[in-house]
This record gives structure tokens, sequence and C-alpha cells, in this order.
């Protein structure tokens, strides 16, 4: 499948990749986004619910394991599931009813429920380089290959 690799610079650039996917995703694509404390998956988040059009604060659902956004007639879903400790622990709490092929979610730490998770559309692995960070991010589906091939950054 489709694989790219970008140097982010600072924050801003996080979210103007961020707004690039936003503006291309179909309902019903998942996005996995993996990497190490800090190295921008919120970051990437809020970039891409800006671009649609949400002005409220975007904070981690680390607690809460998801928080859900209506925009624009779509549903997107964010999840952190860094505080999961067993993978199930997202099946127990109705975690599969958000994959509903209709909305669009976006998922903090996935490798923390392997198993109960769909097949990502797109996985980005953003890691740390210099001041700035790098995002290298792969299709896994013919909807994300599409995707990719839209995305102009």
């Amino acid at each position: 499948m489709s694989s790219h690799s970008v140097f982010l610079p600072d924050e801003a650039s996080q979210e103007k990749l961020a707004a690039e996917f936003a503006h291309h995703v179909s309902r019903g694509t998942v996005i996995f986004l993996q990497g190490d404390l800090g190295t921008g998956k919120t970051t990437f988040v809020r970039g891409f619910l800006r671009a649609l059009g949400h002005q409220g604060v975007v904070k981690s659902p680390t607690y809460t394991l998801v928080e859900p956004y209506d925009i624009d007639h779509k549903r997107i879903y964010h999840f952190d599931l860094y505080r999961l400790a067993e993978p199930d622990e997202l099946e127990y709490a109705g975690g599969r009813d958000y994959f509903d092929g209709e909305s669009i979610c976006l998922v903090e730490w996935p490798e923390k429920a392997e198993g109960f998770l769909p097949v990502a559309d797109i996985s980005c692995l953003l890691c740390y380089e210099d001041k700035g960070r790098r995002m290298e991010y792969v299709a896994n589906t013919d909807k994300g290959k599409n995707i990719l091939d839209s995305i102009s950054y």
C-alpha cells in the first residue's frame, strides 16, 4: 500500500497536515495514531477537528476513553486508549459500537486494544526528530490509499 514520511518542524505544521487529512476523509474512516507521549497525537486530532469547523477545546480523552464530536453532520470519535490495562476493556466499554462504518474514528494508542479494533484505513506513527516530529503514515486499505493519494502536503 501507499506510505509516506514527512518532517514536521512545529505544532502548526502538524495541524496543517491533519487538516489535509480531514479534508479528504469520508465516513467510516479509521485512523490510528501511534507514538511516544508528547509526540503530537492529540495535536494532530486538534488540527483535524478544527479543519472541519470545531471551535472548542480539544483535549485527550485519557480518562473517558472517547470524546465524541458532531461536526457538519459527521460523527467523529477521538479515542485515547493509553490507560487501558487489558485490550478487552474496550469491548466491555462498548468500544466496537463506535466503529459502525459511518463514524470517523481517530484512535491514539491503538496497540492497547489490539485484537478489538478494526483494521485502520491509515496508520500514523509520530516520533521525535531534532526539535520537531516526523510522521510516517501508511494506507492499510484501498480507502486509506485513496485518502493518502489525495493529500498534497
